[in-house]
C-alpha cells in the first residue's frame, strides 16, 4: 500500500526555490560601517599616504576607522612604519576580514611572498581568530 501525503495537496505546500548567481557589488555597497570617502583625492582625505607630507613613517589613522580597524593599523604602523597604510573591514563590519594596503621600506628586497609572511609575523594572534586577509603589500 502506497504512502499518503497528509495532506491532499502536499505538492501545493513546496515553495519554488530559485537559485540566482549572486552579483558582485562594490565594496562601498557591501560595508555596513561608516560610508568611505571616495574619488581621487582619497588619500588626501584619509591622511593615510605619508609621502605626500614627507613624514616617512608618520602614517596617521583617519577617524573612520572602527575599533578592529584601528588595531589593526596600530599595530601594523608600530612594526612596520609604513609610508601608506590603509586598513578596512571587509567582512561588512563583524570582524572577521580585513583588507591591508601597506607600503614599507621594510619589505625592500624582499619578494612578494616574503612580504606577506612578514605581516603575518606581524598579525599573528589577530589573523588566528579572522576568516581570511586580503594583502597589498609593496616597498616604495
Amino acid at each position: 500500500m502506497p504512502l499518503r501525503p497528509l495532506c491532499a495537496s502536499a505538492k501545493a505546500l513546496r515553495l519554488p526555490v530559485q537559485i540566482t548567481r549572486p552579483t558582485l557589488l562594490p565594496q562601498r555597497f557591501l560595508s555596513t560601517t561608516t560610508p568611505r570617502p571616495q574619488g581621487p583625492n582619497v588619500q588626501e582625505v584619509t591622511g593615510t599616504q605619508a609621502q605626500e607630507s614627507g613624514d616617512a613613517g608618520k602614517v596617521e589613522a583617519p577617524d573612520y576607522l572602527s575599533e578592529g580597524e584601528l588595531h589593526v593599523f596600530n599595530k601594523l604602523k608600530q612594526e612596520l612604519e609604513p609610508t601608506k597604510l590603509e586598513v578596512q573591514d571587509v567582512s561588512g563590519g563583524c570582524g572577521s576580514m580585513y583588507g591591508l594596503d601597506i607600503v614599507s621600506s621594510r619589505f625592500a628586497g624582499l619578494s612578494v611572498i616574503k612580504q606577506h609572511q612578514l605581516v603575518n609575523r606581524v598579525l599573528k594572534d589577530e589573523i588566528s581568530k579572522w576568516h581570511g586577509v586580503q594583502l597589498k603589500t609593496k616597498a616604495p
